[in-house]
């Protein structure tokens, strides 16, 4: 069975004609017939029901065409990994991340992948919905927080879990401290990202936990501001701890929160249905890396 009495099989089934069939293959409808009494041998059953000048499928001739369209799709899979393979310094990499993780997971990352490909067109969008940007295909990758129940099609890669602490400017009183408990944020004026924001999700839903509330945070979208208003004096945050290390900002300082600590895991997803190119295997181990090269620093800094 060759694949070009397959594609001639397929092209007659969608003509249901032999020579029009014929026609679009640009080959004649001798050569055609003769292919598909070669492939009728070999399978040792009709293809077709010749009923004058209409033809049917028979139910070997359906099986063969559902089976066609698989191999179609594998071949054709083959053909854009190779192509990719020949261009790889080209294309789109779309990635849907969190809203604020680009300062910490991006920012440095980006530069130097571009440098290194710079052909490669990279769009990263932050949004609230990574995951279902993920599932319905608008996003090659997603970095977001691991998902309670994932669609079948959807693969998870762990990147790490993330713990949360307070970021006070470093001539507060509770900056000499190395933990205060969660409650003690009540006495606190806080700055935060807005309630759409996956870390103040996190925060609210660990208030709801021990039924205390914050009251009037001062709210900002953007993590310079909510850097600035700490540095100032202004109020609090509660920001993740390996971007408070990774930024060693001179006036602020972390200080542990306990029972309880809140934290997040943290994942890499795609659709595993969906063709993944070199650039987005490469992105991914970049990544990964890059995440372990903040991890060493943060640790060397620690000790």
């Amino acid at each position: 069975m060759e694949l070009r009495q397959l594609e001639y099989f397929a092209a007659i089934c969608k003509e249901m004609h032999f020579s029009r069939a014929a026609e679009n293959l640009c080959t004649t409808q001798s050569n055609l017939s003769q292919q598909i009494k070669f492939l009728e041998n070999e399978l040792g059953l009709p293809l077709f029901d010749r009923i004058g000048k209409r033809i049917t499928l028979t139910e070997a001739g359906k099986i063969l065409l559902e089976q066609s369209q698989n191999i179609f799709e594998h071949v054709d899979y083959a053909k854009r990994a190779i192509s990719d393979l020949k261009r790889m310094e080209g294309g789109r990499l779309d990635i849907g991340i969190l809203p604020g993780d680009g300062d910490l997971l991006f920012n440095a990352l980006l530069i130097d992948f571009h440098k290194t490909y710079p052909k490669l067109s990279i769009s990263v969008t932050e949004t609230t919905d990574v995951y279902e940007q993920v599932l319905n295909g608008t996003r090659d990758l997603g970095v977001t927080t691991v998902p309670l129940k994932p669609d079948e099609s959807i693969a998870i890669i762990p990147l790490f879990h993330e713990e949360f602490a307070l970021a006070i400017r470093s001539d507060h009183p509770l900056a000499k401290l190395k933990a205060i408990p969660f409650e003690q944020l009540q006495q606190l004026k806080l700055v935060m990202f807005g309630s759409e924001h996956q870390i103040t999700k996190i925060i609210q839903s660990c208030c709801h936990d021990k039924g205390i509330a914050i009251d009037n945070p001062i709210v900002t979208s953007t993590l310079s501001t909510l850097l600035s208003l700490v540095d100032q004096g202004i109020g609090a945050s509660i920001l993740p701890q390996m971007l408070l290390d990774y930024i060693d900002h001179e006036n602020i300082v972390s200080v542990k929160l306990l029972h309880p600590t809140p934290s997040q895991d943290i994942c890499i997803l795609y659709r595993k249905d969906k063709f993944m190119g070199q650039a987005a295997k490469l992105f991914i181990e970049e990544l990964q890396s890059f995440l372990q090269s903040v991890v060493n620093h943060n640790n060397r800094s620690l000790g």
